[in-house]
Parts: C-alpha cells; sequence; structure tokens
C-alpha cells in the first residue's frame, strides 16, 4: 500500500528545478527539517554549513509566502509537511588523463520540493500550551535574572561603600601620622631652640666669670703697681733725707 502520489500531497507547495546540486546532498539537509514548524526549519537551513542550504530556505520561504497569499495561512501555523528532491539532468564532462585518455564527469543536478501545511486545531492548541509555559518559564527566568542583578549590584555597592568608608579612615590615620609627626618636629625644634638657648647661656656665663677673672687680675696688678710706687716713694724720701 503506497501514499498519495507527489502531485497529490495535501499542502501549499514551491519548487526548484534544475538546481546545480546533487539529490544525494539536498536530502541530507532535507531529512533534518522534516515534520518541523517554519521557524525551527528557518533556524536549520540558516546554521547549516551546506552550501545547498540557501536554496532550500528560498524554496521554504516561498511555499510559505504561497501558503500566506493565496491560502490565508498564517506563517505561525504552518510547518514542512513534506520535502523531497528528485534527480535532475546531469550533465556529462570530460577530463583529460595521462596516455591520451579522458574520464567522464557528471554534473548532477535536482529537483526539490518543499510543501508546507497548517498544523490542526489539537495540535495548535498544544503548541499554544508549549508557548505559553515557554513564555512563563522564560519571565521567571527574566525575573531570576533580573533578581540576581539586584542582588549583585546592591553588594558592589555595599562593597563600594565599606572600602570608601576604609578609605576614609586610612585618610584620617594618616592626617593623625602627619599631625603626630609635625608636633614631633616642633617638639624638637623647641627643645633644639632650647638646649641651644642653655648652651649660649652657659657660654654668656663663662664669659662673664672669665671677664670677671680679668678683671680680678687687673685689680690685682693695680694693687702691685701702686705697693711698688709707694715703696719707691719711700726710698726716695729717706735718700734726700741721707743727703
Amino acid at each position: 500500500m503506497t501514499g498519495p502520489k507527489t502531485n497529490e500531497r495535501p499542502g501549499t507547495r514551491a519548487q526548484v528545478s534544475y538546481s546545480r546540486v546533487s539529490a544525494y546532498k539536498a536530502r541530507e539537509i532535507l531529512n533534518l527539517m522534516r515534520g518541523k514548524s517554519y521557524g525551527e526549519a528557518t533556524d536549520i537551513l540558516k546554521f547549516s554549513e551546506r552550501s545547498v542550504s540557501e536554496t532550500i530556505l528560498k524554496c521554504l520561504d516561498s511555499a510559505v509566502a504561497n501558503a500566506e497569499h493565496n491560502d490565508g495561512l498564517s506563517a505561525e501555523e504552518l510547518y514542512v509537511a513534506t520535502c523531497y528532491a528528485d534527480e535532475g539532468p546531469t550533465l556529462k564532462r570530460w577530463r583529460p588523463r595521462a596516455r591520451g585518455r579522458a574520464t567522464r564527469i557528471r554534473k548532477r543536478t535536482c529537483h526539490i520540493t518543499v510543501i508546507v501545511a497548517r498544523y490542526s486545531d489539537e495540535e495548535l492548541e498544544i503548541l499554544q500550551a508549549r508557548d505559553r509555559v515557554g513564555a512563563s518559564n522564560a519571565q521567571a527566568a527574566t525575573a531570576r535574572r533580573e533578581r540576581v542583578e539586584r542582588s549583585r549590584a546592591a553588594a558592589a555597592a555595599a562593597d563600594e561603600e565599606h572600602d570608601h568608608d576604609h578609605d576614609e579612615i586610612d585618610d584620617d590615620t594618616i592626617v593623625d601620622e602627619v599631625v603626630d609627626s609635625a608636633i614631633e618636629a616642633v617638639a624638637s625644634e623647641d627643645a633644639g631652640d632650647v638646649e641651644g638657648d642653655a648652651d649660649g647661656v652657659e657660654a654668656d656665663a663663662d664669659v662673664t666669670d672669665a671677664d670677671e677673672a680679668e678683671v680680678e687680675d687687673a685689680a690685682e696688678v693695680e694693687a702691685k703697681v701702686d705697693d711698688s710706687a709707694e715703696v719707691a716713694g719711700d726710698e726716695d724720701e729717706e735718700t734726700e733725707g741721707d743727703s
């Protein structure tokens, strides 16, 4: 028992004829997107590394556009019902080889067909419920992310405030140390000045003592000179009396 014929399959179709790629390479991509929704199939084709994915994506967009324009369907309600690749004509070319021989080059082509159809009402309800659950999960994840960001911001602000207070304490400590060092320097300078004044007073006292000693010595010398003068005067008087 076989299914419906290719031209009798329900849905809206689009076809790319004589695509310059082999049917084998195109089928590898078509097998990935068969039965997927339009959004999922588009994501698969966009992230595929095969060059034929661009051609298949254009065919899928054309089929969805036909469904929207001709059948009045919404793109969000469509899925890839059927997709296949038929072999097209093969171009024969020749490649020169050694000793005058030649080998055949087969440049294959294919016809790519994509058919999209609308989900049933039950399937749409299931998909909508799944989307609502996903949306609620996304909202919960977003709210959780926002809470985490707020908590991190609050923790960062608390750390910055703590660092600021610590810096202020350090600044106060540095100011106190500078003030203490300045007071010590001033005190040491005052002590030096006091010691210098004491040394000056002692030097002045020494000078005064030296001056007093010199005065006493001068007085003794003057006393001796006076005594000598008196003695000499007495001798002169005695001499005059004898004469």
